[in-house]
């Protein structure tokens, strides 16, 4: 246990932190550790590990691990317990078919209401990705961008849902940037999407949209197919 406590203090550091933050920081610093692949796939965490990692007890961790769960990071394995998820699977397709339907009809409800500050920061959001290279700052920066153009949205139920895809989008994207050999993705869809959007061209923001979303799905499915090929 005390070997794994080390390789773990490494990983995610072992600062003390506030009983009330324990677990927003704990989330935080395991989802980041395996959104860029510190936390390979297979990792097993143990609740015990990590509390005396940051001083605190178990139920904080515990909560942090469900949420990680929910966010499709992180498996209940039986025997093991939690342990980071594969980085790809065959619910990545179902996850881009969702979001073309939600994030289509987000995108159609918020452009009318959007103004000229909302294009200026979902803009600011595309420049800085341009610059970044970092897995989980990429991931964050994106979902960001999205969220920009869908905020003005009335139905904030919808909102709620794609927030919750576009937090497992992130994991996608280092899939996607290790399977292309790339340390960043062009930012060609973004920049037309922004431009459509700023334009009040809404069926035309909706076709770039969808058009991104499917790529997307079609290089994990042809990596998936690759896969069970072997």
């Amino acid at each position: 246990m005390a070997e794994k406590i080390r390789l773990l203090k490494t990983i995610l550091g072992s600062e003390q932190v506030p009983p009330h933050q324990a677990r927003s920081v704990i989330e935080e610093r395991l989802r980041s550790a395996i959104v860029d692949g510190r936390l390979p796939p297979g990792t097993a965490l143990r609740q015990q590990e990590i509390a005396t990692l940051f001083g605190v007890s178990r139920m904080p961790v515990r909560e942090a691990l469900r949420q990680l769960e929910a966010q499709s990071l992180l498996q209940v394995v039986m025997h093991k317990g939690a342990v980071v998820a594969p980085l790809i699977g065959e619910d990545a397709v179902d996850t881009y078919a969702l979001r073309v339907l939600l994030e289509s009809e987000a995108l159609r409800q918020s452009i009318p209401l959007l103004d000229t500050h909302d294009i200026a920061q979902a803009r600011g959001y595309i420049q800085q990705l341009e610059n970044e290279t970092r897995h989980a700052e990429i991931g964050r920066l994106n979902r960001l961008l999205h969220m920009a153009l869908y905020c003005k949205a009335p139905n904030q139920k919808l909102l709620r849902m794609i927030e919750i895809e576009l937090n497992e989008e992130e994991r996608f994207l280092r899939f996607h940037l290790s399977s292309m050999g790339l340390g960043k993705l062009t930012q060609d869809d973004h920049i037309a999407l922004v431009d459509a959007a700023s334009d009040k061209q809404v069926d035309e923001a909706v076709k770039i949209l969808e058009e991104h979303l499917n790529n997307a799905s079609r290089t994990i499915r042809n990596y998936l197919n690759s896969q069970s090929a072997r």
